[in-house]
């Protein structure tokens, strides 16, 4: 692998979050391995076409996300990036500016195999859910239930598409 493999993944990782700003999960789809992996706090463990699915189904449902990207940086196999997410959480309507630490493997064709996600559960849930992510929001129940409403709304996503 060579420095222009490097060059190549900072430009597929840039081309990621400009994606997620423009809300088109299709580009944000073709930019993964068709087995790529992702995790994060709130959908821990996806696969192949679920990933791709996760972003369509985001970009779908944003009506106001905005998406900057401070720091990214890549070498011929792996990269990172710290990423700024501002937008409405839907389903209570509340503001949250979340701060992710996105960890990546490039394939040899330069399409992204790995991607975990970081973030404070805990800040993200106070801003999301409000008194009872406060409250609640750094425990495994609070956490749990995240998770399985997401699989549940992923599911119903990808049924719909099929």
């Amino acid at each position: 692998m060579s420095a222009g493999d490097a060059d190549r993944n900072e430009r597929t990782i840039r081309r990621l979050y400009e994606a997620l700003d423009r809300h088109d999960g299709e580009a944000m789809a073709a930019l993964y391995a068709p087995d790529a992996e992702f995790s994060d706090p709130v959908f821990p463990a996806l696969r192949g076409g679920q990933v791709g699915d996760m972003w369509r189904m985001l970009t779908e449902r944003a009506t106001d996300l905005r998406v900057e990207v401070p720091e990214v940086k890549a070498d011929a196999e792996a990269g990172a990036a710290i990423w700024i997410a501002r937008y409405t959480f839907g389903p209570t309507g509340r503001a949250v500016t979340n701060r992710v630490r996105s960890d990546f493997r490039f394939s040899e064709d330069g399409l992204i195999a790995r991607q975990r996600d970081d973030f404070s559960f805990w800040a993200w849930s106070r801003q999301a859910l409000g008194p009872i992510g406060l409250v609640l929001g750094g425990t495994p129940l609070v956490r749990g239930r995240v998770q399985r409403n997401a699989a549940v709304d992923l599911a119903r996503f990808r049924a719909k598409r099929a």
